[in-house]
Protein backbone atom coordinates (compact mmCIF):
# COMPACT_ATOMS: atom_id res chain seq x y z
CA UNK A 1 0.00 0.00 0.00
CA UNK A 2 0.97 3.23 -0.45
CA UNK A 3 -0.91 5.26 1.70
CA UNK A 4 0.55 6.16 5.06
CA UNK A 5 -0.98 4.20 7.81
CA UNK A 6 -0.13 3.02 11.46
CA UNK A 7 0.45 -0.76 10.92
CA UNK A 8 1.01 -2.97 8.17
CA UNK A 9 -1.33 -4.70 6.41
CA UNK A 10 -0.26 -7.56 7.96
CA UNK A 11 0.00 -6.11 11.43
CA UNK A 12 -1.81 -8.19 14.12
CA UNK A 13 -5.67 -7.35 14.31
CA UNK A 14 -7.79 -7.32 17.55
CA UNK A 15 -8.49 -9.85 19.37
CA UNK A 16 -11.44 -12.21 19.62
CA UNK A 17 -12.45 -12.07 22.73
CA UNK A 18 -15.21 -12.88 25.08
CA UNK A 19 -17.11 -8.85 24.21
CA UNK A 20 -16.33 -9.02 20.43
CA UNK A 21 -17.70 -12.22 20.10
CA UNK A 22 -20.99 -11.75 21.60
CA UNK A 23 -21.39 -8.58 19.82
CA UNK A 24 -20.75 -9.91 16.54
CA UNK A 25 -17.80 -7.35 15.44
CA UNK A 26 -17.61 -7.27 11.86
CA UNK A 27 -20.79 -9.57 11.70
CA UNK A 28 -23.88 -7.75 13.94
CA UNK A 29 -24.88 -4.74 15.04
CA UNK A 30 -22.08 -3.44 18.16
CA UNK A 31 -18.45 -2.94 16.60
CA UNK A 32 -19.40 -3.46 13.29
CA UNK A 33 -16.50 -1.02 11.12
CA UNK A 34 -19.30 0.34 8.54
CA UNK A 35 -22.27 1.04 11.55
CA UNK A 36 -19.80 2.22 13.29
CA UNK A 37 -18.54 4.80 11.02
CA UNK A 38 -22.43 5.50 10.21
CA UNK A 39 -22.84 6.58 14.15
CA UNK A 40 -19.72 8.96 14.43
CA UNK A 41 -20.50 10.88 11.40
CA UNK A 42 -24.12 11.58 12.85
CA UNK A 43 -22.60 12.97 15.80
CA UNK A 44 -19.64 14.89 13.63
CA UNK A 45 -21.98 16.22 11.25
CA UNK A 46 -24.16 17.85 13.91
CA UNK A 47 -20.83 19.65 14.60
CA UNK A 48 -20.41 20.42 10.84
CA UNK A 49 -23.61 21.67 10.57
CA UNK A 50 -23.50 23.89 13.91
CA UNK A 51 -20.55 25.69 12.20
CA UNK A 52 -22.29 26.99 8.25
CA UNK A 53 -26.00 27.13 9.58
CA UNK A 54 -24.02 30.14 12.63
CA UNK A 55 -22.51 31.75 9.60
CA UNK A 56 -25.84 32.53 7.63
CA UNK A 57 -27.65 33.06 11.08
CA UNK A 58 -24.63 36.04 11.86
CA UNK A 59 -25.96 38.91 10.64
CA UNK A 60 -29.53 38.18 12.62
CA UNK A 61 -27.99 37.87 15.72
CA UNK A 62 -26.29 40.75 15.39
CA UNK A 63 -29.51 42.76 14.36
CA UNK A 64 -31.40 40.93 16.99
CA UNK A 65 -29.15 41.34 19.58
CA UNK A 66 -27.17 44.74 19.14
CA UNK A 67 -23.50 42.60 18.72
CA UNK A 68 -20.58 43.86 17.30
CA UNK A 69 -18.48 42.31 14.74
CA UNK A 70 -15.76 41.24 17.77
CA UNK A 71 -19.07 39.95 19.33
CA UNK A 72 -19.68 37.71 16.29
CA UNK A 73 -16.08 36.80 16.25
CA UNK A 74 -16.60 35.70 19.51
CA UNK A 75 -19.58 33.59 18.94
CA UNK A 76 -17.14 31.67 16.43
CA UNK A 77 -14.13 31.66 17.88
CA UNK A 78 -14.98 31.13 21.43
CA UNK A 79 -17.01 27.82 20.18
CA UNK A 80 -13.18 27.20 18.32
CA UNK A 81 -11.13 28.44 21.07
CA UNK A 82 -13.20 25.69 23.66
CA UNK A 83 -12.47 23.16 21.05
CA UNK A 84 -9.08 23.64 20.32
CA UNK A 85 -8.53 23.73 24.18
CA UNK A 86 -10.04 20.58 25.13
CA UNK A 87 -9.58 18.23 21.75
CA UNK A 88 -6.54 16.46 22.73
CA UNK A 89 -8.06 16.10 26.63
CA UNK A 90 -10.86 15.11 25.33
CA UNK A 91 -8.57 12.50 22.68
CA UNK A 92 -6.75 11.42 26.35
CA UNK A 93 -9.83 10.75 27.68
CA UNK A 94 -11.28 8.52 25.05
CA UNK A 95 -8.25 6.70 25.18
CA UNK A 96 -8.25 6.36 29.09
CA UNK A 97 -11.89 5.48 29.59
CA UNK A 98 -13.20 4.34 26.12
CA UNK A 99 -13.62 6.49 22.80
CA UNK A 100 -17.73 5.18 23.16
CA UNK A 101 -18.43 6.85 26.40
CA UNK A 102 -16.94 10.21 26.08
CA UNK A 103 -18.29 10.01 22.73
CA UNK A 104 -21.70 9.57 23.46
CA UNK A 105 -21.78 12.18 26.60
CA UNK A 106 -20.21 14.40 23.98
CA UNK A 107 -23.25 13.88 22.04
CA UNK A 108 -26.05 14.85 25.38
CA UNK A 109 -24.15 17.75 26.25
CA UNK A 110 -23.92 18.88 22.92
CA UNK A 111 -27.38 18.88 22.25
CA UNK A 112 -28.40 20.43 25.62
CA UNK A 113 -26.30 23.11 25.04
CA UNK A 114 -27.86 24.12 21.82
CA UNK A 115 -30.97 24.15 23.22
CA UNK A 116 -29.41 26.89 25.77
CA UNK A 117 -28.20 28.89 23.46
CA UNK A 118 -31.45 29.10 21.13
CA UNK A 119 -33.37 30.36 24.62
CA UNK A 120 -29.93 32.77 24.94
CA UNK A 121 -31.64 36.27 25.53
CA UNK A 122 -28.55 38.72 25.02
CA UNK A 123 -25.15 38.07 23.58
CA UNK A 124 -23.23 37.71 26.20
CA UNK A 125 -24.93 34.24 27.22
CA UNK A 126 -24.83 33.25 23.64
CA UNK A 127 -21.07 33.65 23.80
CA UNK A 128 -20.94 31.88 26.55
CA UNK A 129 -22.94 28.86 26.16
CA UNK A 130 -21.00 28.63 22.99
CA UNK A 131 -17.85 28.25 24.65
CA UNK A 132 -19.75 25.26 26.69
CA UNK A 133 -20.75 23.61 23.32
CA UNK A 134 -17.62 24.13 21.84
CA UNK A 135 -16.42 21.48 24.85
CA UNK A 136 -18.56 18.87 24.44
CA UNK A 137 -18.02 19.24 20.62
CA UNK A 138 -14.53 18.38 21.71
CA UNK A 139 -15.66 15.39 23.04
CA UNK A 140 -16.91 14.25 19.79
CA UNK A 141 -14.58 14.43 17.22
CA UNK A 142 -11.42 13.17 18.19
CA UNK A 143 -13.48 9.96 19.44
CA UNK A 144 -14.87 9.81 16.28
CA UNK A 145 -11.59 8.85 14.90
CA UNK A 146 -10.43 7.34 17.55
CA UNK A 147 -13.21 4.94 16.81
CA UNK A 148 -12.59 4.51 13.24
CA UNK A 149 -8.89 4.14 14.20
CA UNK A 150 -9.60 1.10 16.49
CA UNK A 151 -12.26 -0.10 13.83
CA UNK A 152 -10.83 -0.08 10.16
CA UNK A 153 -7.64 -2.55 8.91
CA UNK A 154 -5.58 -0.48 7.89
CA UNK A 155 -6.03 -1.02 4.29
CA UNK A 156 -9.73 0.11 4.49
CA UNK A 157 -8.49 3.67 6.85
CA UNK A 158 -8.49 6.26 4.74
CA UNK A 159 -11.41 5.16 2.58
CA UNK A 160 -13.16 5.12 6.17
CA UNK A 161 -11.83 8.86 6.58
CA UNK A 162 -13.37 9.94 3.39
CA UNK A 163 -16.35 8.96 3.78
CA UNK A 164 -16.32 10.49 7.00
CA UNK A 165 -15.11 13.37 5.58
CA UNK A 166 -17.68 13.86 3.12
CA UNK A 167 -20.29 12.91 5.83
CA UNK A 168 -18.79 16.33 7.20
CA UNK A 169 -19.29 18.47 3.83
CA UNK A 170 -22.49 16.89 3.42
CA UNK A 171 -23.10 18.77 6.65
CA UNK A 172 -21.89 21.53 5.39
CA UNK A 173 -23.44 21.67 2.60
CA UNK A 174 -26.90 21.48 3.91
CA UNK A 175 -26.14 24.40 6.63
CA UNK A 176 -26.71 26.94 4.49
CA UNK A 177 -29.92 26.33 3.10
CA UNK A 178 -30.88 24.76 5.92
CA UNK A 179 -29.63 27.90 8.19
CA UNK A 180 -31.36 30.60 5.78
CA UNK A 181 -34.31 29.12 5.19
CA UNK A 182 -35.03 28.76 9.48
CA UNK A 183 -33.34 32.17 10.28
CA UNK A 184 -35.48 33.52 7.33
CA UNK A 185 -38.76 31.68 8.20
CA UNK A 186 -38.53 31.28 12.13
CA UNK A 187 -35.43 33.27 13.61
CA UNK A 188 -31.82 32.69 14.34
CA UNK A 189 -32.58 30.57 17.25
CA UNK A 190 -33.95 27.82 15.27
CA UNK A 191 -30.58 27.40 13.68
CA UNK A 192 -29.47 25.57 17.22
CA UNK A 193 -32.94 23.91 17.40
CA UNK A 194 -31.96 21.70 14.98
CA UNK A 195 -29.73 19.82 16.50
CA UNK A 196 -31.92 18.28 18.79
CA UNK A 197 -33.13 15.69 15.99
CA UNK A 198 -30.05 15.11 14.75
CA UNK A 199 -28.27 14.71 17.57
CA UNK A 200 -31.08 12.23 19.24
CA UNK A 201 -30.42 10.24 16.14
CA UNK A 202 -26.67 9.99 16.39
CA UNK A 203 -27.73 8.92 20.20
CA UNK A 204 -29.65 6.20 19.65
CA UNK A 205 -27.94 5.02 17.00
CA UNK A 206 -24.51 4.72 18.87
CA UNK A 207 -25.27 3.31 22.33
CA UNK A 208 -26.88 0.71 19.44
CA UNK A 209 -24.00 0.25 17.57
CA UNK A 210 -20.71 1.77 19.00
CA UNK A 211 -17.92 -0.85 20.28
CA UNK A 212 -16.71 -0.28 23.62
CA UNK A 213 -13.06 -0.22 22.96
CA UNK A 214 -9.85 1.57 24.92
CA UNK A 215 -6.03 1.04 23.58
CA UNK A 216 -4.23 -0.83 26.13
CA UNK A 217 -1.43 0.67 28.74
CA UNK A 218 -3.36 4.03 28.70
CA UNK A 219 -2.33 5.82 31.80
CA UNK A 220 -4.98 7.02 34.33
CA UNK A 221 -3.78 10.44 35.52
CA UNK A 222 -4.96 13.56 33.47
CA UNK A 223 -2.44 16.05 33.07
CA UNK A 224 -4.04 19.18 34.35
CA UNK A 225 -1.23 21.38 34.77
CA UNK A 226 -0.83 20.81 30.64
CA UNK A 227 -4.47 21.13 29.81
CA UNK A 228 -4.25 24.73 31.73
CA UNK A 229 -1.02 25.68 29.54
CA UNK A 230 -2.24 24.82 26.84
CA UNK A 231 -5.47 26.58 27.81
CA UNK A 232 -4.00 30.03 28.68
CA UNK A 233 -1.48 30.19 25.90
CA UNK A 234 -4.31 29.22 23.04
CA UNK A 235 -6.59 32.15 24.76
CA UNK A 236 -3.79 34.81 24.47
CA UNK A 237 -2.75 33.82 21.35
CA UNK A 238 -6.60 34.32 19.77
CA UNK A 239 -7.19 37.22 22.04
CA UNK A 240 -3.92 39.07 20.92
CA UNK A 241 -5.14 39.06 17.31
CA UNK A 242 -8.51 39.95 17.41
CA UNK A 243 -8.07 43.03 19.49
CA UNK A 244 -5.28 43.79 16.90
CA UNK A 245 -8.20 45.82 15.27
CA UNK A 246 -8.67 48.13 18.53
CA UNK A 247 -5.33 48.18 19.94
CA UNK A 248 -2.94 47.94 16.72
CA UNK A 249 0.12 44.88 15.84
CA UNK A 250 2.72 47.05 17.68
CA UNK A 251 0.85 48.60 20.61
CA UNK A 252 1.91 47.18 24.13
CA UNK A 253 -0.91 45.68 24.97
CA UNK A 254 -1.19 43.34 21.26
CA UNK A 255 2.72 42.23 22.00
CA UNK A 256 2.15 41.68 25.55
CA UNK A 257 -0.20 39.34 24.71
CA UNK A 258 1.78 37.89 22.31
CA UNK A 259 4.26 37.54 24.27
CA UNK A 260 2.70 35.67 26.94
CA UNK A 261 1.50 33.34 24.07
CA UNK A 262 5.31 32.61 23.72
CA UNK A 263 6.13 32.02 27.17
CA UNK A 264 3.19 29.86 27.63
CA UNK A 265 3.75 27.64 24.88
CA UNK A 266 7.17 27.46 26.15
CA UNK A 267 6.24 26.35 29.63
CA UNK A 268 4.23 23.96 28.20
CA UNK A 269 6.38 21.89 25.71
CA UNK A 270 8.91 22.02 28.46
CA UNK A 271 6.21 20.29 30.91
CA UNK A 272 5.42 17.63 28.29
CA UNK A 273 9.19 17.15 27.97
CA UNK A 274 9.21 15.77 31.48
CA UNK A 275 5.38 14.88 32.36
CA UNK A 276 5.04 11.27 33.49
CA UNK A 277 1.81 11.16 31.61
CA UNK A 278 1.58 13.95 29.17
CA UNK A 279 -1.31 15.75 27.60
CA UNK A 280 0.54 15.82 24.09
CA UNK A 281 2.93 13.14 24.31
CA UNK A 282 5.89 15.12 22.00
CA UNK A 283 7.49 11.76 20.93
CA UNK A 284 4.13 11.75 17.87
CA UNK A 285 6.07 14.82 16.43
CA UNK A 286 9.41 13.19 15.59
CA UNK A 287 7.64 11.78 12.70
CA UNK A 288 8.01 14.40 10.02
CA UNK A 289 4.82 13.19 8.02
CA UNK A 290 2.58 13.89 11.39
CA UNK A 291 4.17 17.37 12.25
CA UNK A 292 3.29 18.12 8.74
CA UNK A 293 0.06 17.00 8.47
CA UNK A 294 -0.93 19.05 11.83
CA UNK A 295 0.46 22.49 10.56
CA UNK A 296 -1.11 22.16 7.25
CA UNK A 297 -4.39 21.25 9.01
CA UNK A 298 -4.19 24.59 10.15
CA UNK A 299 -3.56 26.33 6.83
CA UNK A 300 -6.12 24.66 5.67
CA UNK A 301 -8.63 26.03 8.15
CA UNK A 302 -7.29 29.03 8.33
CA UNK A 303 -8.43 29.47 4.86
CA UNK A 304 -11.91 27.71 4.84
CA UNK A 305 -12.89 29.82 8.29
CA UNK A 306 -11.55 33.12 7.37
CA UNK A 307 -13.20 32.43 3.95
CA UNK A 308 -16.85 31.40 5.32
CA UNK A 309 -16.85 34.02 7.94
CA UNK A 310 -16.56 36.88 5.43
CA UNK A 311 -18.77 35.12 2.52
CA UNK A 312 -22.31 35.33 4.43
CA UNK A 313 -21.95 39.42 5.11
CA UNK A 314 -20.42 39.85 1.09
CA UNK A 315 -23.64 37.95 0.11
CA UNK A 316 -26.39 39.49 2.61
CA UNK A 317 -24.65 42.68 3.12
CA UNK A 318 -22.81 44.01 0.20
CA UNK A 319 -25.09 41.77 -2.08
CA UNK A 320 -28.14 42.35 -0.79
CA UNK A 321 -29.45 38.45 -0.17
CA UNK A 322 -31.43 37.11 2.01
CA UNK A 323 -29.91 33.96 4.02
CA UNK A 324 -31.62 31.64 1.78
CA UNK A 325 -30.65 33.38 -1.11
CA UNK A 326 -26.89 33.49 0.30
CA UNK A 327 -27.46 30.01 1.10
CA UNK A 328 -27.74 28.63 -2.74
CA UNK A 329 -25.17 31.27 -3.90
CA UNK A 330 -22.75 29.37 -1.24
CA UNK A 331 -24.06 25.90 -2.97
CA UNK A 332 -21.66 25.06 -4.74
CA UNK A 333 -18.36 25.18 -2.46
CA UNK A 334 -19.89 23.26 0.37
CA UNK A 335 -21.00 21.10 -2.55
CA UNK A 336 -17.80 20.58 -4.16
CA UNK A 337 -16.30 19.69 -0.89
CA UNK A 338 -18.62 16.85 -0.56
CA UNK A 339 -17.30 15.51 -3.87
CA UNK A 340 -13.75 16.72 -3.01
CA UNK A 341 -13.93 14.08 -0.27
CA UNK A 342 -15.18 10.95 -2.05
CA UNK A 343 -12.40 11.52 -4.81
CA UNK A 344 -9.79 12.11 -2.12
CA UNK A 345 -9.83 9.17 -0.55
CA UNK A 346 -9.92 7.39 -3.83
CA UNK A 347 -6.49 9.45 -4.93
CA UNK A 348 -5.28 9.01 -1.22
CA UNK A 349 -5.37 4.95 -1.59
CA UNK A 350 -3.76 4.35 -5.27
CA UNK A 351 -1.27 7.84 -5.10
CA UNK A 352 -0.48 8.41 -1.36
CA UNK A 353 -1.20 11.63 0.63
CA UNK A 354 1.46 13.75 -1.04
CA UNK A 355 -0.10 14.60 -4.60
CA UNK A 356 -4.12 15.18 -3.36
CA UNK A 357 -2.27 17.34 -0.94
CA UNK A 358 -0.20 19.79 -3.07
CA UNK A 359 -2.92 19.74 -5.77
CA UNK A 360 -5.05 20.71 -3.45
CA UNK A 361 -3.65 23.80 -2.00
CA UNK A 362 -2.47 24.70 -5.24
CA UNK A 363 -6.40 24.87 -6.40
CA UNK A 364 -7.32 26.37 -3.11
CA UNK A 365 -4.69 28.90 -3.71
CA UNK A 366 -6.16 29.77 -6.82
CA UNK A 367 -9.46 30.45 -5.69
CA UNK A 368 -8.56 32.76 -3.31
CA UNK A 369 -6.97 34.70 -5.32
CA UNK A 370 -10.16 34.18 -7.93
CA UNK A 371 -12.04 36.13 -5.22
CA UNK A 372 -9.92 39.11 -4.75
CA UNK A 373 -11.64 40.06 -7.96
CA UNK A 374 -15.12 39.69 -6.82
CA UNK A 375 -17.44 43.58 -7.05
CA UNK A 376 -20.03 44.30 -5.69
CA UNK A 377 -22.52 42.94 -8.15
CA UNK A 378 -20.90 39.58 -8.73
CA UNK A 379 -23.64 37.26 -10.46
CA UNK A 380 -23.72 33.79 -9.28
CA UNK A 381 -21.99 32.50 -12.58
CA UNK A 382 -19.33 34.73 -11.47
CA UNK A 383 -18.94 33.48 -7.40
CA UNK A 384 -20.29 30.10 -8.15
CA UNK A 385 -17.14 28.91 -10.27
CA UNK A 386 -14.61 30.51 -7.71
CA UNK A 387 -16.76 28.78 -4.58
CA UNK A 388 -16.82 25.52 -6.77
CA UNK A 389 -12.77 25.57 -7.05
CA UNK A 390 -12.28 26.35 -3.21
CA UNK A 391 -14.78 23.79 -1.70
CA UNK A 392 -12.66 20.85 -3.88
CA UNK A 393 -9.43 22.30 -3.54
CA UNK A 394 -9.94 22.32 0.62
CA UNK A 395 -11.08 18.71 0.43
CA UNK A 396 -7.67 16.59 -0.70
CA UNK A 397 -6.01 18.82 2.22
CA UNK A 398 -8.04 17.91 5.03
CA UNK A 399 -8.93 14.42 4.36
CA UNK A 400 -5.15 13.75 3.16
CA UNK A 401 -3.86 15.71 6.34
CA UNK A 402 -6.28 13.47 8.49
CA UNK A 403 -4.88 10.63 6.86
CA UNK A 404 -1.39 11.43 7.80
CA UNK A 405 -1.84 12.32 11.54
CA UNK A 406 -4.18 9.37 12.16
CA UNK A 407 -2.32 7.08 10.15
CA UNK A 408 0.65 7.64 11.40
CA UNK A 409 0.18 7.48 15.33
CA UNK A 410 0.38 4.24 17.65
CA UNK A 411 -2.96 2.71 18.19
CA UNK A 412 -2.73 3.12 21.97
CA UNK A 413 -2.44 6.83 21.19
CA UNK A 414 -5.60 7.27 18.64
CA UNK A 415 -7.59 9.56 21.05
CA UNK A 416 -4.79 11.74 21.55
CA UNK A 417 -3.94 12.07 17.93
CA UNK A 418 -7.18 12.31 16.85
CA UNK A 419 -7.52 15.27 19.03
CA UNK A 420 -4.02 17.20 17.82
CA UNK A 421 -5.41 16.35 14.29
CA UNK A 422 -8.82 18.22 15.57
CA UNK A 423 -7.16 21.08 17.68
CA UNK A 424 -5.20 22.07 14.48
CA UNK A 425 -8.53 22.74 12.61
CA UNK A 426 -9.99 24.55 15.12
CA UNK A 427 -6.95 26.69 16.08
CA UNK A 428 -6.64 27.42 12.27
CA UNK A 429 -10.39 28.41 11.68
CA UNK A 430 -9.96 30.74 15.24
CA UNK A 431 -6.75 32.26 13.44
CA UNK A 432 -8.61 33.04 10.20
CA UNK A 433 -11.66 34.60 11.36
CA UNK A 434 -9.01 36.32 14.04
CA UNK A 435 -6.55 37.09 11.75
CA UNK A 436 -8.55 38.02 9.14
CA UNK A 437 -11.34 39.52 10.76
CA UNK A 438 -8.70 41.94 12.10
CA UNK A 439 -7.11 42.73 8.95
CA UNK A 440 -10.58 43.63 7.52
CA UNK A 441 -11.13 46.14 10.36
CA UNK A 442 -7.78 47.77 9.88
CA UNK A 443 -8.26 47.89 5.98
CA UNK A 444 -11.86 49.63 6.64
CA UNK A 445 -10.64 51.66 8.60
CA UNK A 446 -7.96 53.32 6.06
CA UNK A 447 -10.22 53.10 3.42
CA UNK A 448 -13.35 54.48 4.25
CA UNK A 449 -12.49 58.02 4.49
CA UNK A 450 -11.25 58.35 0.72
CA UNK A 451 -14.55 56.52 -0.53
CA UNK A 452 -16.20 58.64 1.35
CA UNK A 453 -14.46 61.93 0.39
CA UNK A 454 -14.95 60.72 -3.35
CA UNK A 455 -18.19 60.08 -2.75
CA UNK A 456 -18.33 64.03 -1.88
CA UNK A 457 -19.66 63.02 1.36
CA UNK A 458 -17.24 65.21 3.26
CA UNK A 459 -14.73 63.99 5.53
CA UNK A 460 -14.58 61.86 8.64
CA UNK A 461 -13.11 62.30 11.66
CA UNK A 462 -11.77 59.41 13.62
CA UNK A 463 -14.51 59.34 15.83
CA UNK A 464 -17.06 58.81 12.84
CA UNK A 465 -14.72 55.87 11.33
CA UNK A 466 -14.50 54.20 14.47
CA UNK A 467 -18.56 54.17 14.70
CA UNK A 468 -19.18 52.83 11.02
CA UNK A 469 -16.11 50.34 11.20
CA UNK A 470 -18.47 47.89 12.62
CA UNK A 471 -21.20 47.90 10.26
CA UNK A 472 -19.46 48.26 7.49
CA UNK A 473 -16.97 45.32 7.88
CA UNK A 474 -20.11 43.26 8.13
CA UNK A 475 -21.55 45.08 4.99
CA UNK A 476 -23.82 47.11 6.36
CA UNK A 477 -24.45 50.86 4.91
CA UNK A 478 -24.44 53.34 8.06
CA UNK A 479 -27.07 54.97 6.49
CA UNK A 480 -29.05 57.17 9.24
CA UNK A 481 -33.06 57.05 9.16
CA UNK A 482 -34.68 59.25 7.56
CA UNK A 483 -31.35 60.27 4.75
CA UNK A 484 -32.95 60.76 1.07
CA UNK A 485 -32.69 57.71 -1.10
CA UNK A 486 -30.13 59.51 -3.48
CA UNK A 487 -27.51 60.44 -0.62
CA UNK A 488 -28.51 56.75 0.76
CA UNK A 489 -27.08 54.92 -2.13
CA UNK A 490 -23.94 56.88 -1.95
CA UNK A 491 -23.22 56.18 1.36
CA UNK A 492 -23.81 52.80 0.96
CA UNK A 493 -21.34 52.88 -2.44
CA UNK A 494 -18.83 54.31 0.15
CA UNK A 495 -19.25 51.77 2.86
CA UNK A 496 -19.31 48.48 0.22
CA UNK A 497 -15.77 49.90 -1.49
CA UNK A 498 -14.76 49.64 1.95
CA UNK A 499 -15.86 46.33 2.33
CA UNK A 500 -14.51 45.08 -0.51
CA UNK A 501 -10.95 46.86 -0.47
CA UNK A 502 -11.11 44.50 3.27
CA UNK A 503 -12.31 41.35 1.96
CA UNK A 504 -10.46 41.41 -1.14
CA UNK A 505 -7.07 41.93 1.00
CA UNK A 506 -8.37 39.17 3.42
CA UNK A 507 -8.81 36.57 0.28
CA UNK A 508 -5.59 37.17 -1.05
CA UNK A 509 -3.48 36.58 2.19
CA UNK A 510 -5.30 33.11 2.16
CA UNK A 511 -3.78 32.47 -1.12
CA UNK A 512 -0.10 33.44 -0.01
CA UNK A 513 -1.25 31.13 2.77
CA UNK A 514 -2.12 28.10 0.49
CA UNK A 515 0.50 28.61 -1.46
CA UNK A 516 3.45 28.74 1.58
CA UNK A 517 2.03 25.35 2.74
CA UNK A 518 3.19 23.48 -0.34
CA UNK A 519 6.44 23.51 1.15
CA UNK A 520 5.00 21.37 4.00
CA UNK A 521 3.77 19.09 1.91
CA UNK A 522 6.90 17.99 0.18
CA UNK A 523 7.79 16.81 3.79
CA UNK A 524 4.79 14.41 3.86
CA UNK A 525 6.36 11.00 2.92
CA UNK A 526 4.60 8.27 1.09
CA UNK A 527 4.55 4.57 3.11
CA UNK A 528 5.89 5.99 6.28
CA UNK A 529 4.09 3.97 9.46
CA UNK A 530 4.14 3.87 12.89
CA UNK A 531 3.08 0.61 14.52
CA UNK A 532 1.11 0.25 17.77
CA UNK A 533 -0.24 -2.51 19.72
CA UNK A 534 -4.27 -3.81 19.02
CA UNK A 535 -7.00 -2.16 20.83
CA UNK A 536 -8.21 -4.02 23.83
CA UNK A 537 -12.82 -4.08 23.16
CA UNK A 538 -14.18 -3.76 26.61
Amino acid sequence: MSHTTALEPGAARPPRTPDTEKSGTGRGLRGNPWLTLLAVALGVMMVSLDGTVVAIANPEIATDLGASLGNLQWVTNGYLLALAVFLIPAGKLGDRYGHRNVFLAGAVGFVLTSVAIGLAGNITALIGLRVLQGLFGAMLQPTALGLLRNSFPPEKLNMAIGIWGAAISSASAAGPIVGGLLVQHIGWESVFFVNVPLGAVAIAVGFAVLPGTRAPKTGGRVDYLGVALLSAAMFCLVWAVIKTAEHGWGSAYTLGFLGAFAVLLAAFIGWQARAAEPLMPLRLFRNRSFSSGVVLMVFMAFGMFGALFFLTFYLIGVGGLSPVEAGVRMLPLTVMMVVGSAVSGALIGRFGPRIPMIAGLLISSGAMFWMTQLDADASIATTGPCFALLGFGISPIMIAATDVIVGNAPVELAGVASGIQQAAMQVGGALGTAVLGAVMAAKVSSSLPGHWADAGLGSLSPEQVDAMKDPVSQGFAPVAPGTPPDVAATIADAAHASFLDGMHLAFLIGAIAFTCAISLALLVRTGERREGPAPVHV
